[in-house]
């Protein structure tokens, strides 16, 4: 993941060095996503600003990237899975010059207009701005997996950046850029180009079928594994992951990323010592052949890193912190491997309706309807958890269920068939275990395929909440709590851990705009079940 940061029609600086300087302060407040390489580009009023993590093409996808005469410039933050194939559509009519993937933004743009950014396949948030009409347009991905904020400044430029903190000290107003959109300064605002039948809540009537589901999966997997880098894929042992390392175990020998790493997947785990996560990866491990280690950590470590957690996350929302943690500790494990790039299982839960508490829909309507409420938040939750916590330490992850191919297939079959139904056999996400028990090549073992759901609180250690709980316990009064909703009117905190938090957070970012652009799980807890863990073939 790579940070992208710029800054659009700024009033009287067109040769500004000091309006330069400060475009390069911002862009380096976002280093930590891109340690390969910094890129700036300046056009009378304009600049456009990335910090590279390089995965795919790393000696050739330095950006900015430009058309053939520099009149087109773009910035990205993304994997384009299907870049091969829109290259070969523009043989002979453009000229690439680097092997970037995002590099196929422009030539589709020069073709196309506006209009393209539902041609591309993968994960992205971008800014391009032509300089012979002097518009721009940016746009983020379907379900907003990739991070991207908007901002205005006092001079009536317009600013964009891969994370808050960019934005938050010299914006007048700042907010979320809303997924599956792109904002054109030709039209001076949004319109949403994702559009999927699921996006209305209709109830589909599509029957489930098993292979249909399973091979829209493998699809995803595999596509993910294009790389110029070292990469993994996460396991802790419960369905998601697991199925993730499966796939990518089974179909690697297949793939580009072989050729140059070879296909030994060593699989690594986080957790407190004896926790439920640590024996159930061992034993995927185990049955799938990987090269495993563990990493530990204690309550301590967790409460120590909470500040840096709250800074990178950019959120104040109890479950994500809570499970952003131990994710945060081992991304840095991670990278210390040199790997740049894992898999994960985050999104299965939405899709499928695996929480528990879905057990108690009353019926398929109201099922799918809490299923469609879940994708749309996505980005404000496990999105920004998984994005956040491992871009913190220069590391990329990639999330197959939230594939727009695989969403399409998920989201649009019959929800009775989601449902748990214990006179059935059926227990939450059964049509993806369901799909996925072949007895003639299993994928994994029945036990581990059928295993129930283990929340993630109880999965990384039974003690970790209970340890945050004691903890900030200590660090807020009765007192502070009962002034609460007069110190924080917007999600006013409703227990200490989450005034402890909100104290880090207004801190770190004291805007009115920086709170509101948090949401707060509903007590279900839109974060809750991730699995933290993670394998990498090397």
């Amino acid at each position: 993941m790579c940070g992208i940061f710029a800054v659009l029609g700024c009033a009287d600086c067109s040769q500004s060095q000091a309006q330069r300087a400060r475009v390069l302060a911002c862009s380096r407040r976002l280093r930590h996503r891109g340690p390969d390489w910094s890129g700036v580009y300046q056009h009378e009023g304009n600049f456009l600003a990335q910090q590279r993590l390089a995965v795919v093409s790393p000696l050739s996808g330095d950006q900015p990237l430009f058309n053939e005469d520099r009149t087109v410039v773009v910035v990205a933050n993304g994997e384009i899975y299907n870049h091969k194939k829109i290259r070969k559509q523009f043989t002979g009519k453009h000229t690439f010059t680097t092997g970037s993937d995002c590099e196929v933004i422009i030539p589709l743009y020069e073709e196309y207009g506006e209009n393209f950014v539902d041609m591309l396949d993968g994960v992205f948030a971008f800014v391009l701005y032509d300089t012979r009409n002097r518009t721009y347009m940016a746009a983020r991905d379907a379900i907003g997996v990739n991070p991207l904020y908007i901002g205005w400044g006092g001079d009536g430029s317009v600013w964009f950046a891969s994370e808050m903190k960019a934005l938050n000290e010299d914006c007048v107003r700042f907010e979320l850029f809303p997924p599956g959109h792109l904002y054109s300064s030709a039209a001076a605002g949004f319109r949403r180009w994702y559009n999927p039948a699921w996006f209305l809540e209709q109830v589909p009537s599509t029957p489930y079928d098993p292979l249909v589901l399973r091979a829209a999966f493998e699809k995803a997997v595999v596509k993910r594994l294009m790389t110029d880098v070292p990469f993994g894929v996460l396991l802790s042992g419960g369905l998601d992951s697991s199925l993730v390392a499966s796939v990518t175990k089974r179909h690697l020998v297949e793939t580009e990323a072989a050729k140059k790493f070879g296909t030994e997947l060593h699989s690594f785990v986080v957790g407190l010592e004896g926790s439920p996560d640590l024996k159930a990866a061992r034993e995927v491990a185990d049955y799938l052949g990987t090269i495993h280690h563990e990493f530990h950590f204690t309550v301590q470590d967790g409460i120590d890193a909470i500040e840096e957690v709250i800074y990178h996350d950019e959120t104040y929302d109890v479950t994500t912190i809570r499970a952003s943690t131990p994710m945060f500790l081992m991304a840095r494990k991670i990278k210390s491997l040199g790997v740049k790039m894992v898999l994960s299982g985050e999104g299965s839960d939405e899709l499928l309706g695996g929480y528990l508490y879905f057990h108690f829909a009353p019926n398929k309507e109201e099922f799918h309807k809490e299923t469609c409420r879940k994708v749309k938040a996505l980005h404000q939750y496990d999105c920004l958890r998984a994005n956040k916590a491992t871009s913190a330490w220069g590391l990329e992850v990639r999330v197959p269920f939230l594939d727009k191919e695989f969403i399409d297939v998920a989201m649009g079959m019959d929800p009775e068939w989601k449902m748990y139904d214990k006179s059935l056999g059926r227990i939450e996400k059964w049509v993806m275990r369901k799909a996925f028990d072949d007895e003639e090549h299993p994928y994994l073992p029945k036990h581990i395929l059928y295993r129930q759901k283990e929340q993630f609180s109880d999965g990384v250690g039974y003690s970790w909440i209970d340890g945050l709980k004691a903890f900030t316990e200590q660090q807020v009064t009765d007192e502070m709590m009962n002034n609460a909703a007069k110190l924080y009117p917007y999600n006013t905190p409703v227990n200490k851990e989450a005034y402890y938090y909100r104290m880090i957070f207004e801190r770190l970012f004291p805007q009115d705009s920086a709170r509101e652009t948090v949401a707060v799980a509903n007590g279900h807890g839109a974060a809750n079940g991730n699995e933290v863990a993670v394998a990498i073939a090397v």
